[in-house]
Parts: structure tokens; C-alpha cells; sequence
């Protein structure tokens, strides 16, 4: 009996990632709906931790990101006071994404659940696996790519273990 579920290879990185992403995405949204948040709201909550109320540009930088959808994303955050935007005090046109405490007691419960996530993930894919995919994808994340002349400049890929040391 052949299974409809299953996926045929991709020759596509691009599809094939996209596929991946879905799946992974709906998983974590899934855990993650009690808090009501997605998980890309998370994610986004935890950048803004991470970088310290960072300003729109680096914040949508750091997240790969234009600022028009960074932007877009922000709207229902900044509606249900998770987040703030404040002028930086050295130049009144660059805007501040800041954290409120109101984010910050979503993050914590949202957290949790994430860890819920996370170790569920781990046990099914493979803690090591886990961190060879997430230093993966970090790198390939972290690529300025050069296209021109229809090709990338440097290697895209060492040896994978290596980017995990």
C-alpha cells in the first residue's frame, strides 16, 4: 500500500526548505497556541530579548527581514501592548522595538510551551541532528549570497560538523 503522505525528493532547495518550514512551523504553532501566540511571534519576542530593544532595522536584519514585513508582524504585538515603539534618544527617527512587561509575562508562558516543543522535536528528530540542522540552517541564514554572474562567490557548505564546533 503506498502511503499519500508521502514526499517525493525535491531537486528544489528552495521548495524543499519551504516544505520543511511548514511542517516545523505548524508543529510549533501548534504547541505554542495556548499562549496565543505563533511561533513566529515567539521567535520575534526572542530577538527583541536577545538584542536588547534593538531598532526596526537591526531587529529585521537579525531576522532576515524587510522592514515592511517586519513591520507588519509588529502591528498585532504593538495592539495587544507586547510590544512598543520609542524613539532612540540619539536621533528621534530611528524607532525602538521594546519589550513591555506585558511581553515579557507572554514570553515566560509562551516559553515554556516552546520547551515543550523543542524537547519533543529533539526526542523525535535527534538532539544531535537537531543541532547539525539548526547550525545549518543558521549558516546558510547568514549567507550574503552573490548571484551575479549566476553563481556564489565562496562555498556555500564545509563539512557540517565543523559549523557545530
Amino acid at each position: 500500500m503506498t502511503c499519500i503522505y508521502r514526499l517525493d525528493g525535491s531537486v528544489c532547495n528552495n521548495a524543499a526548505a519551504k516544505r520543511a518550514s511548514r511542517r516545523l512551523g505548524h508543529f510549533y504553532d501548534e504547541v505554542l497556541a495556548p499562549s496565543g501566540l505563533r511561533a513566529t511571534q515567539h521567535a520575534l519576542l526572542q530577538q527583541i530579548v536577545r538584542l536588547g530593544s534593538p531598532s526596526m532595522t537591526d531587529l529585521a536584519t537579525a531576522l532576515v527581514l524587510d522592514r515592511s514585513a517586519l513591520s507588519h508582524t509588529l502591528r498585532p504585538l504593538e495592539r495587544d501592548a507586547l510590544v512598543a515603539l520609542h524613539p532612540a534618544k540619539t536621533d528621534r527617527r530611528i524607532k525602538l522595538v521594546v519589550l513591555t512587561e506585558e511581553g515579557r509575562a507572554k514570553l515566560d508562558v509562551c516559553n515554556a510551551l516552546w520547551q515543550r516543543a523543542q524537547s519533543r522535536f529533539e526526542a523525535t528528530f535527534g538532539v544531535e541532528e537537531a543541532t547539525v540542522l539548526r547550525a545549518t540552517l543558521d549558516h546558510l541564514a547568514a549567507l550574503d549570497f552573490s548571484l551575479r554572474r549566476g553563481r556564489v562567490e565562496r562555498p556555500i557548505f564545509s563539512d557540517v560538523k565543523q559549523l557545530v564546533n
